[in-house]
């Protein structure tokens, strides 16, 4: 997985007011949990949101007092009219344990159905995945060449090493559309087309 190297520094009170005086100096209030016990922080908002506003998943290595941890960020906070983060929650991730993190799809090969004119739908941006940091990639790369309209591509057709899949098995990934050209196929009896697959999403 890629990661992102931010240092931060530990707050002295949890209070509101701290809190507020912090975010008006470009800081975020943090908590890392997971660990031993949990921490509680600041990191400079400009740095944090590399690792935010952004389709990729970070591990964030966060530096403080010469202590380096390893963290997945697990829960965002925003303010419902600027939309500036307000509160990050982090978990400790250990190089020896499995976790739990989300991580994008991409795609790779040309769709059979593409080529005979339908469209591509793709149902999920995202798969939850759980292994050790080390066996985690960067992304979930999935074959699209089979995709037809019916042959949807779901979790359970995608495999990957040492990775284990938590969402639903069954759930389409990506699926076919049918145009206007492919349904004019059918109806000529040049190529007849067979009923789209009915894809499922969580």
């Amino acid at each position: 997985m890629k990661s992102i190297s931010l240092s931060g520094s530990l707050r002295k009170s949890v209070g509101k007011k701290d809190a507020k005086a912090a975010r008006k100096q470009g800081l975020v209030p943090c908590v890392i949990y997971g660990g031993e016990e949990q921490k509680h922080i600041f990191l400079s908002e400009k740095e944090f949101a590399k690792a935010i506003f952004t389709p990729e998943t970070y591990i964030v290595n966060v530096n403080v007092e010469g202590k380096s941890i390893n963290t997945i960020i697990q829960d965002v906070q925003y303010h419902p009219v600027s939309d500036k983060i307000i509160h990050v929650d982090l978990y400790e991730i250990k190089e020896d344990k499995p976790f739990t993190v989300s991580l994008p799809v991409s795609f790779t090969g040309t769709s059979k159905g593409v080529l005979r004119g339908g469209k591509l739908q793709q149902k999920m941006r995202k798969l939850h995945v759980s292994g050790l940091m080390k066996n985690l990639p960067d992304k979930i790369v999935v074959d699209i060449t089979n995709v037809d309209t019916t042959t949807p591509v779901r979790i359970e057709d995608v495999k990957y090493d040492n990775l284990t899949f938590i969402d639903p098995k069954r759930n389409v990934i990506i699926c076919l559309k049918t145009s206007r050209a492919m349904d004019d196929e059918g109806e000529s009896g040049e190529h007849e087309a067979a009923p789209a697959a009915a894809p499922t999403d969580k």
